[in-house]
């Protein structure tokens, strides 16, 4: 079966670890040599561009990566055929949650987060999920957290409404992850047209 440019990719789920990241060493060296072992090519070469994002190189340039530490921990992800970022987070109190979500979130979800339980949490589990996508678009935090609007239901959140630049909400996957304990991450892709 053949797919027409019209056609939906098939589903791409990223491979992802979890690993020990010493407080102030540099997260591409190890993240590197999981990459490596991963594509089985040691002599991989990753290359960033002017935004800092990770590129892999010839000839693994079909294949996306990304990575984000936190803590003493590295979450990094690899996909085929998809654009891929994550966030990790430690978690702990945040007491500015609210400020910052009315802020920078988008109007639903700071009226969503003020109703929660548990605030730091569920900030969280927005922050994780927002800078995941952005990683993956490309341009980061500085794109606006406000671009983009998510929303919880039973399976988890999901991306409703979001900047034309980034596609359409259908077109995104996210895992909300809890890797290890005291630490929250996303895991964001969206398949790369075929």
């Amino acid at each position: 079966m053949s797919l027409s440019a019209r056609s939906t990719p098939p589903v791409v789920v990223p491979r992802w670890t979890w690993l020990p990241h010493p407080h102030g060493q540099p997260a591409q060296p190890p993240a590197r040599a999981w990459l490596a072992a991963e594509l089985g090519d040691p002599d991989l070469q990753v290359r960033r561009d002017g935004r800092q994002r990770p590129h892999l190189q010839p000839p693994h340039q079909a294949w996306d990566c990304n990575w984000s530490h936190s803590g003493e921990r590295l979450l990094v992800a690899l996909a085929h055929g998809a654009r891929v970022g994550v966030d990790l987070e430690r978690l702990q109190r945040r007491p500015r949650a609210l400020e910052v979500a009315k802020r920078y979130f988008t109007e639903r979800e700071a009226q969503w987060l003020a109703a929660q339980d548990d605030r730091d949490l569920a900030f969280l589990r927005l922050w994780c999920a927002k800078e995941a996508v952005l990683k993956a678009h490309g341009h980061g935090l500085s794109f606006g957290l406000h671009r983009l609007r998510f929303e919880a239901d039973a399976a988890g959140l999901r991306l409703v409404e979001c900047d034309a630049e980034l596609g359409t909400p259908e077109q995104w996957r996210l895992d909300e992850i809890a890797p290890g304990p005291g630490y929250l991450g996303a895991i964001a892709w969206r398949p790369k047209p075929l």
